[in-house]
């Protein structure tokens, strides 16, 4: 029994060491310290204990593993190295920038070639448009249909 001490503490030390991974990624270096632990474990069982201990080490290894990360990941949830705010508009974040918006519901002309992409010029300015996959031809007049993200989607005005 004296023997299997020394194993099972690399073993306990490798299991602490992939949540410590978990938890303050370091970019793969602790992951290869538990990797050696738990190579170096395994190692010392097979040599100085027995294959049987040896084979019951690899069989606890493979069915902690799983169990280490889900538990892992879990506590991550938890920690406070992890975001824990929301990025929503009452925060005062947005992917849409807020000029965008004003646009909606104007119209101008397109001065390239929408096919789909182009620029057209509204309210005295030039903005980069998509239409809705039709080509849309240099001078002719656009309407905003929506704004979507950080894109203005335009259709040409029928007259």
């Amino acid at each position: 029994m004296g023997a299997l001490i020394i194993p099972i503490i690399l073993q306990l030390a490798g299991v602490v060491v992939i949540i410590a991974e978990i938890i303050l990624p370091s970019g793969g270096i602790l992951s290869i310290i538990a990797a050696g632990l738990f190579g170096y474990s395994l190692y010392t069982v097979f040599a100085e204990v027995s294959t049987f201990a040896g084979m019951m080490f690899v069989i606890a290894d493979v069915i902690m593993l799983p169990v280490v990360l889900i538990v892992g990941i879990k506590l991550l949830a938890k920690s406070p190295v992890t975001l824990k705010t929301e990025l929503s508009k009452t925060n005062g974040y947005s992917s849409q920038p807020e000029e965008l918006s004003t646009y909606l519901g104007g119209t101008g002309t397109a001065i390239t070639n929408l096919r789909p992409a182009g620029t057209v010029l509204i309210k005295n300015q030039r903005v980069d448009v998509v239409s809705r996959g039709e080509y849309i031809e240099k001078g002719t007049a656009v309407a905003v249909v929506t704004v979507e993200g950080n894109q203005v989607i335009v259709k040409q005005v029928e007259e």
